[in-house]
């Protein structure tokens, strides 16, 4: 692994960001390819990355994961129903297909769909189902009226970001919105559903990582990226939650439709 300041600068900042907003991470992994000509920064920087990432989404909702998590704890051994035990459940529900489905195909998409042409694609493609799901969802429901089934629903959804170019934010919130929660709760139970899928990826990944040589690791530059991805995924997460309902998605849905179209002239 030979990666510099500079490098691991960008990727920790495009990891950051593209993480949790809606605008596809794999189609803005391919950029530092093509402005700079880089190669793949392997895949020990890869799970330092998605570790600074999901740091992040535990530190800003902790007060969240431990209110749910003891709910969930309660329901389980005190048969103490709770609306917080109802949204913890709903959470592990929406998580399940697409962790079932990703542990038999993830391979595959490594290495058959992660070519430029399908990225672009989808790219484009899930920004305009954005927009749909924009207008033609109510936004009036809270996540206190989210039900198992509808988490179900979610979580299928979960299963389509396995596509390069899908956006994993993108396509939850837009079955949120779909099913008529606001803006907000629709960006929260994303944000929250990532947590598992982001933590068994990187165990995954970690687990390959551990069967290849990676002497040549420089932990200062791995515990420089980590910090990098997790300061800006921080702040992604906070800024979307405030600002979403004043700015709308078309900004996000416009810059999707754009980055497509240059990933198509640049292929």
């Amino acid at each position: 692994m030979d990666i510099s300041i500079f490098q691991a600068t960008v990727l920790g900042v495009i990891q950051g960001l593209t993480e949790f907003l809606p605008i596809s991470s794999s189609a803005h992994l391919l950029l530092p390819k093509i402005i700079f000509g880089w190669k793949d920064q392997g895949l020990i920087f890869d799970v330092a990355l998605h570790l600074g990432s999901l740091l992040a989404v535990i530190a800003y909702f902790r007060k969240d994961i431990i209110e749910l998590s003891q709910a969930v704890f309660a329901r389980m051994v005190d048969k103490k129903p709770s609306l917080n035990a109802k949204l913890g459940f709903a959470i592990i529900i929406a998580t399940l297909p697409a962790a079932s489905v990703g542990l038999f195909v993830n391979e595959y998409v490594e290495h058959y769909a992660r070519s430029t042409e399908i990225i672009a694609i989808f790219t484009i493609i899930f920004a305009v189902l954005l927009l749909y799901a924009d207008r033609r969802g109510s936004r009036v429901r809270s996540l206190r009226e989210l039900t198992w089934r509808e988490a179900s629903y979610i979580g299928l959804a979960q299963v389509i970001a396995l596509i390069p170019g899908t956006s994993r934010s993108g396509i939850t919130m837009s079955a949120a919105l779909m099913l008529g929660f606001k803006w907000e709760a629709a960006a929260k139970f994303s944000f929250l559903m990532s947590i598992p899928i982001i933590l068994g990826s990187s165990i995954l990944k970690a687990y390959d990582v551990s069967t290849l040589t990676q002497a040549n690791a420089d932990l200062s530059i791995l515990v420089y990226g980590i910090l990098i991805s997790a300061l800006i995924a921080y702040s992604c997460i906070h800024y979307f939650l405030l600002l979403i309902e004043r700015i709308g998605i078309l900004p996000f849905v416009v810059y999707r439709v754009g980055l497509g179209i240059m990933l198509f002239i640049f292929y």
